[in-house]
C-alpha cells in the first residue's frame, strides 16, 4: 500500500485503506491511501528524488515510486515550474534546464517544511536520485555536472535540425527575445555554468538522457565522483543511446551503462497509458509487440533499488 504526501510516496500501515485518484489522467495510476498510517520500521527509510521529463510532471515518474516503495525506500518528487505540464508552458523554463536542480536540493534544504509527522521515518542523510530525459539532466547536475552550453541557444542550432524539445518545438526562437526584454531570464542565462552539486546525493539513476547532456564540460563529468546507473532503449530517436547515453558513460568514472532491447523507444520510462492518453499521444504508450511496460519497469526498479542498496551497504561499512 502507498501513502501519499505531496508529490511523494511512502509505505502505508497494512490496514490503511487504498481509493482511486479521480482526477483525469494520460496516466494509469495506482489506489493510494491518503492520511494513513505510516507502516512501521526498523530503521528509516531512504530517499530517492525524482526529476520528471521536459513537459512533463511528478505524476509521470509515479510508476518509479511506487515501485521504489515497494522495495523499502520513500520516494519524492517535484514539478519543475514553468517546464511542467500542470501549468501553461513557459519558454524559460525549457530554456534554462539548469534552474531545476535546485528545485530538488530545495527539498532537502526545507526538509523540516515538508517532513512534518513523517520526521523519523524518513531518512535525509541516505538521499539518492532519479531522473528521466530532462530529469536525467537535473540529476546529472547534482552529481556534479557543469553546462557549457545550452542545447537549443541560437548558435548552437544546426541547419534543419530541431529548434526545440517535442512539447516546445520553436523554443530557440524565444531565445533572442527573452535576452534582450527579461531581466529575470538574463539573470538565469549568467547562471548556466553555475556548480550545482549536491554532495547529499550518494548515487543516481540516469533514464535516456538527452542531447542536452552534450553542452556538459567534460572536465566536469570526470570529477563527479557518485555512482550512477544510466538506462536507455536501444530505438530511442529523441535521446540515441549511442549519441547520448553511450557518450556520458564514457565520461564517467563510476558508472554502469545498460542498452534495453527490443526496440524499446524514448517513452518506455513514462506510465502505462489511460484510454484518454492513448486517444491523445498514443506514441507515449504503445511500444514493439511482446513488450510489457510494467515488466520494464520492475527491471528498473530492481536495477535502481539494488543501486541505490549496495551504495548505503559501502557506506556502513
Amino acid at each position: 500500500m502507498k501513502l501519499g504526501f505531496r508529490d511523494g510516496v511512502l509505505s502505508a500501515a497494512d490496514d490503511a485503506r487504498e481509493s482511486e485518484m479521480p482526477e483525469r489522467s494520460w496516466f494509469q495510476k495506482a489506489a493510494v491511501a491518503r492520511d494513513a498510517a505510516i507502516r512501521p520500521q526498523a530503521v528509516p527509510y531512504p530517499l530517492v528524488l525524482l526529476s520528471h521529463g521536459t513537459g512533463g510532471s511528478a505524476a509521470g515518474l509515479e510508476w518509479l515510486a511506487r515501485r521504489l516503495v515497494d522495495r523499502r525506500f520513500a520516494a519524492l518528487g517535484v514539478s519543475h515550474h514553468g517546464n511542467t505540464g500542470i501549468e501553461p508552458y513557459r519558454a524559460e523554463g525549457f530554456a534554462c534546464l539548469w534552474e531545476r536542480a535546485p528545485d530538488l536540493s530545495y527539498m532537502l534544504d526545507h526538509c523540516d517544511d515538508w517532513l512534518s509527522d513523517l520526521s523519523g521515518h524518513i531518512d535525509t542523510n541516505s538521499v539518492f536520485a532519479a531522473g528521466f530525459s530532462a530529469g536525467a539532466y537535473s540529476v546529472m547536475l547534482l552529481l556534479g555536472a557543469v553546462a557549457q552550453f545550452s542545447q537549443f541557444e541560437p548558435s548552437r542550432l544546426k541547419p534543419g535540425g530541431a529548434r526545440g524539445p517535442r512539447e516546445f518545438p520553436d523554443l530557440a526562437d524565444h531565445i533572442p527575445a527573452l535576452l534582450r526584454t527579461s531581466d529575470v531570464f538574463r539573470d538565469s542565462w549568467s547562471r548556466m555554468s553555475k556548480y550545482y552539486r549536491d554532495d547529499r546525493i550518494k548515487a543516481a539513476l540516469i533514464c535516456a538522457p538527452g542531447r542536452s547532456v552534450l553542452g556538459f564540460s567534460e572536465k566536469s563529468l570526470k570529477a563527479v565522483d557518485a555512482p550512477a546507473l544510466i538506462l536507455v532503449g536501444d530505438a530511442d530517436r529523441a535521446a540515441p543511446a549511442e549519441e547520448c547515453s553511450s557518450w556520458l558513460h564514457a565520461r564517467l568514472r563510476r558508472s554502469a551503462l545498460k542498452i534495453f532491447g527490443g526496440g524499446l523507444g524514448h517513452y518506455i520510462f513514462v506510465p502505462e497509458g489511460t484510454a484518454l492518453g492513448l486517444a491523445f499521444a498514443a506514441e507515449l504508450f504503445t511500444d514493439p509487440p511482446g513488450i510489457e511496460r510494467a515488466a520494464v519497469h520492475e527491471e528498473i526498479a530492481d536495477l535502481s533499488a539494488a543501486l541505490f542498496q549496495n551504495v548505503d551497504k559501502a557506506a556502513m561499512a
